[in-house]
């Protein structure tokens, strides 16, 4: 079979945007993210540069499918690129032997925090005693710990996942959160994403790790977040418009509520799902949200405090912004009220 690689250059602050987009039309959702490296002062050593645009890449069998799935992903990288440096869509051919192997070059172990350490499934790693280390495969590249907002909350979750918390990854990706949730302790974890291309990536990367007992990944959002769309749709909530579910994965209802919460959206989302975070965050617990681009930080701090979310800290890489929330025990409510 001979194979199509389209292959896209875009900014850093795009690569999660383009990533979607790609994950949709491509192979099996497979998408490989190629960030720009630059020599280090010691050899053979590379490091990552943020200032240098990334490579994206997907994958199509030719077929009589193919040329429609280009256009379509073409016209999408048009209009991503309306809003941030992306350069030309690139497509060549490769035979069965050369596709097999070319995504799988240009992924490398990847440090992230103090103790996460994400390795691709064929690579070797030896692990540091305290290493926690998460196994994925490159079904989808949202969360593959490359983009900011992925690496402040791994930081975050470092910092305040505790053994046997019951924990929620909201927009779960490729469930990476949810891995490391489980692997810092918490149980049970729940998963959810309102695209089902990216839970069943999610459910793969769960087994692939070992943590099915404590992870259930499903289909679906909080409260309003069921009205929603994928978020590059632009639906974001219209009454007449449901979110896509799929009936082969379980029932994400949510009945209790969680001792920390890992939000990893956007700004806009952030802000029209505060009330059923807030809801869902129990007394005391803690919310980790990302995903937030500077600009509208305002608008997710003002939606947070409406409800009651009390901030205790913000950390910012670049241009994105994390906050860390909780939510007052209730006799801190009824005194303050």
């Amino acid at each position: 079979m001979t194979w199509l690689e389209l292959s896209v250059s875009a900014d850093n602050e795009a690569v999660e945007a383009v990533s979607e987009v790609l994950a949709r039309f491509g192979y099996n959702g497979g998408v490989v993210v190629e960030p720009a490296w630059t020599p280090g002062d010691e050899g053979p050593e590379f490091r990552y540069d943020p200032a240098r645009p990334a490579t994206l890449r997907t994958y199509l069998p030719l077929d009589a499918q193919s040329e429609e799935l280009r256009q379509r992903i073409e016209q999408a990288l048009w209009h991503l690129g309306q809003m941030r440096p992306i350069g030309p869509l690139q497509v060549r051919a490769l035979e069965e032997e050369d596709w097999a192997n070319a995504w799988k070059q240009h992924y490398s172990v990847l440090r992230v925090g103090q103790r996460i350490v994400i390795v691709p499934s064929w690579l070797e790693h030896t692990a540091a005693p305290d290493d926690i280390v998460l196994h994925l495969d490159p079904g989808m590249a949202f969360g593959t710990g490359l983009h900011p907002t992925t690496r402040l909350c791994l930081a975050l979750l470092e910092r305040h996942a505790r053994p046997g918390q019951r924990a929620l990854d909201l927009g779960t990706g490729s469930g990476i959160l949810a891995i490391a949730l489980a692997k810092l302790g918490a149980h049970p974890v729940v998963a959810l994403d309102n695209d089902p291309v990216a839970t069943q990536v999610a459910a793969e990367n769960v087994r692939l790790n070992h943590v099915a007992t404590s992870v259930n990944v499903a289909t679906g959002s909080l409260g309003a977040g069921a009205r929603m769309g994928h978020w590059l749709s632009g639906n974001f909530g219209d009454e007449d418009t449901q979110a896509a579910t799929d009936p082969s994965l379980p029932s994400p209802a949510v009945t209790t509520t969680f001792d920390l919460i890992a939000a990893n959206l956007i700004a806009r989302v952030l802000c029209i799902l505060a009330a059923d975070l807030a809801t869902t965050l129990a007394p005391g617990g803690i919310l980790i949200s990302s995903g937030i681009i500077d600009s509208r930080e305002p608008e997710v701090h003002t939606a947070f405090e409406a409800v009651g979310l009390q901030q205790l800290a913000r950390y910012q890489e670049g241009e994105w912004v994390a906050l860390v929330h909780t939510r007052k025990e209730e006799n801190e409510q009824q005194n303050s009220s």
